[in-house]
């Protein structure tokens, strides 16, 4: 069995091994990673080696860190990547290169049916209907987004958001709220299969689908980092986060929202809890928590949005693609059903 895992930020974690009589033999790492002393190499072997193949990554990486000699330097990984690169070898998990991809960037909708999109593209791409897609939002109004679990009314001000012109809608996936504000922000969704984050913790799955983003980030000048559980940062301030969802057919959904730039002020007008944020941590002004692209790169959006398209089809050879008008009427029939309805808006009052 082989499985290898791309350390966000760092690098290429390679295992080979067998199973026999439910515990895992043969057991070899590699990788492109930085490793003192060598001895290390054999120790991290011997430690997996006879570890039940039922093993969670936990587990394995405790494994490995007890074994360690004890002024060994890991660089670019960690216990928990072998751990991570153990159990997609175990399950056979396939990479981003066993999959077509497509990059799909349409003209702008409404903010209710880009959640309906979302949906409805994760769904097909677990049923095998469509290619795994990267899909670059657009929308031809304002509105906040509240995460699925979320209290309308703990988290938006009704009268600052009908003073700014924002709309309200909530989405499927869990997290915090993001304001759309015209041209201020760049969303993207994945559409991919569970298969691509089979044997990754939910958290290290986070991390592994936004790798790509950070690399179109560092190639414009910004020193990208994740932060856990789901924000992407540079060492100025936050940039987004990111959101999922897990569909019982096998779709995964995976969006985040980066802030092109900001009206701090207009933020703590619309969103209730941005004041509570903001005086937890004795900030005045959401500026402070937030840099946006604009600022650090001095690039239109269009520009920063080609770039990422740019970035993520070098790495993935993925194609230009579209929605077709079967999934935009479907689409339309779930904003009808669903996210236009008041009952889905206040499930969470």
């Amino acid at each position: 069995m082989h499985g290898e895992y791309k350390v966000p930020g760092g690098k290429l974690v390679v295992v080979d091994l067998e199973t026999r009589d439910g515990l895992i033999s043969d057991f070899h790492l590699a990788g492109d990673f930085f490793l003192e002393p060598d001895t290390a190499l054999e120790a991290i072997d011997s430690a997996v080696q006879g570890l039940r193949e039922t093993a969670d990554v936990t587990a394995i990486a405790a494994a490995v860190r007890a074994a360690l000699p004890p002024d060994t330097q890991m660089l670019g990984f960690t216990p928990e990547s072998v751990g991570t690169a153990v159990r997609r070898a175990l399950v056979t998990a396939p990479g981003w290169s066993d999959f077509d991809w497509e990059v799909v960037h349409e003209p702008a909708v409404s903010p209710r049916m880009n959640l309906a999109l979302d949906e409805v593209l994760t769904a097909r791409v677990g049923d095998g209907r469509r290619r795994p897609t990267l899909r670059i939002w657009e929308w031809d109004e304002s509105a906040v987004v509240i995460g699925s679990f979320q209290s309308l009314r703990n988290e938006v001000d009704p009268e600052g958001a009908a003073r700014h012109g924002f709309d309200v809608v909530r989405r499927i996936s869990g997290g915090g709220a993001m304001m759309m504000a015209a041209g201020q922000i760049i969303t993207y969704s994945l559409y991919v299969p569970a298969a691509l984050v089979s044997g990754m913790t939910f958290a290290d799955s986070y991390a592994f689908l936004d790798d790509w983003v950070l690399q179109a980030l560092r190639s414009l000048g910004i020193e990208a980092t994740y932060q856990p559980l789901n924000d992407i940062a540079s060492p100025t301030g936050k940039i987004g986060g990111a959101a999922q969802k897990r569909l019982a057919n096998g779709g995964v959904l995976h969006h985040a929202t980066l802030s092109y730039d900001i009206d701090g002020q207009m933020m703590t007008e619309v969103l209730r809890i941005g004041r509570e944020k903001l005086s937890d941590k004795g900030t005045v002004s959401a500026a402070k928590r937030v840099d946006p692209l604009r600022r650090q790169t001095g690039l239109a959006r269009d520009v920063v949005i080609k770039r990422f398209i740019d970035t993520f089809t070098r790495l993935y050879g993925a194609e230009p693609g579209h929605i077709t008008a079967e999934e935009y009427t479907e689409a339309e029939e779930l904003v009808e059903s669903k996210f236009a309805t008041d009952a889905w808006l206040r499930r969470v009052p």
